[in-house]
């Protein structure tokens, strides 16, 4: 009789090689910060390439790694803000800036 104390068999971790695919989103999905999270994912963890993400997705490697700088500096909800969000506040301290630094 042999021992059988493991009741799972040798192949197990292999029984689903798909099971750590991300899901990603379908290229006409508004963004939402998981989704610009699960593309993130994807890139890191070397399911899809980043020229390949951006071609789909149609975005810029810029606007790429800014979505990486941002999952690494606030997480997931530091994706909530948009880039034209981000651009008009940083347009708006500059001109302030000008403002206060003309010589009188």
């Amino acid at each position: 009789m042999s021992d059988q104390s493991n009741n799972t068999a040798p192949d197990d971790d292999w029984s689903d090689p798909l099971r750590d695919v991300p899901r990603l989103p379908s290229p006409e999905q508004r963004w939402t910060p998981r989704c610009k999270a699960a593309v993130v994912g994807a890139v890191r963890g070397g399911w899809l390439p980043i020229e390949e993400a951006c071609h789909l997705y149609n975005i810029s490697v810029d606007e790429f790694l800014a979505w990486e700088r941002d999952i690494d500096r606030n997480g997931v909800p530091g994706l909530r803000s948009t880039r034209y969000q981000s651009n008009l506040s940083r347009h708006r301290h500059s001109k302030e800036m000008t403002c206060c630094t003309r010589s009188k």
